[in-house]
């Protein structure tokens, strides 16, 4: 049985998710307050953490730094409908997924089984073909789930380590946003949906342009991306 925390100081709603979740068999803990939640986010065993942006105390964006700054848990932030700053900066902080309030139930089990299905994925690739990519000067480790550029190690999200092996395998070819995120988000894309535009720009950032100053990661209009092969590499 999966467990999650929920960490939001919406009394009503917590016991809302709290029934619905139950239903589906999932087990909860939820909080109220985010230096609870830190807490039980770094000492509980939970499987995913499901966490709003507006809470008393510190803010939600402070619970995530403060949980990723020691766990790679996934995180799936709560944020307000329209606020599509709230959604890019969580995301831009190592959130795995954002779902704007109010929500269905139904699409916050769909958005958790979704990430359950990415990190099973990558377990068992992890487990039966532990993949050792390399192009030019970056190499991923599926073994490991580390990815190096120049010998130094990147700090990845799950998703950007995702991301970065469907573009190492794929590299030279236009992949689709769809495929991006059904890859990547283990979930469909949804219209308006700019997430995987966010993880994507993260990735950039962090692996920097190419050893002549071309970018490695372009956008191809009303596409997706393509990862560019290295002069000489086919």
């Amino acid at each position: 049985m999966s467990r999650i925390l929920v960490i939001d100081d919406d009394i009503d709603l917590c016991e809302l998710i709290s029934d619905y979740l139950a239903s589906e068999g999932f087990a909860l803990d939820t909080v109220q307050n985010g230096e609870e939640g830190v807490r039980q986010a770094l000492t509980g065993d939970h499987d995913l953490i499901v966490l709003d942006v507006m809470l008393p105390g510190i803010s939600g964006f402070e619970v995530l730094r403060r949980i990723r700054a020691a766990s790679a848990v996934p995180v799936l932030m709560l944020t307000a409908r329209g606020d599509d700053v709230d959604r890019i900066v969580g995301l831009e902080m190592g959130a795995d997924d954002y779902l704007p309030k109010p929500f269905n139930p139904r699409e916050l089990v769909a958005r958790i089984r979704a990430i359950q299905r990415r990190m099973a994925t990558a377990a068992v690739e992890e487990t039966l073909s532990p993949a050792r990519l390399l192009l030019g000067d970056v190499e991923l480790d599926g073994a490991t789930r580390q990815v190096h550029r120049g010998g130094v190690q990147l700090d990845l999200t799950s998703v950007e380590f995702a991301l970065m092996e469907v573009f190492l395998r794929l590299a030279g070819q236009v992949i689709s946003r769809e495929e991006l995120s059904r890859q990547a988000l283990g979930r469909q894309l949804h219209s308006y949906d700019r997430s995987i535009d966010v993880h994507v720009s993260n990735l950039r950032k962090k692996l920097g342009p190419l050893g002549d100053g071309g970018e490695r990661i372009k956008a191809v209009r009303g596409i997706g991306y393509i990862y560019t092969r290295p002069s000489g590499e086919h």
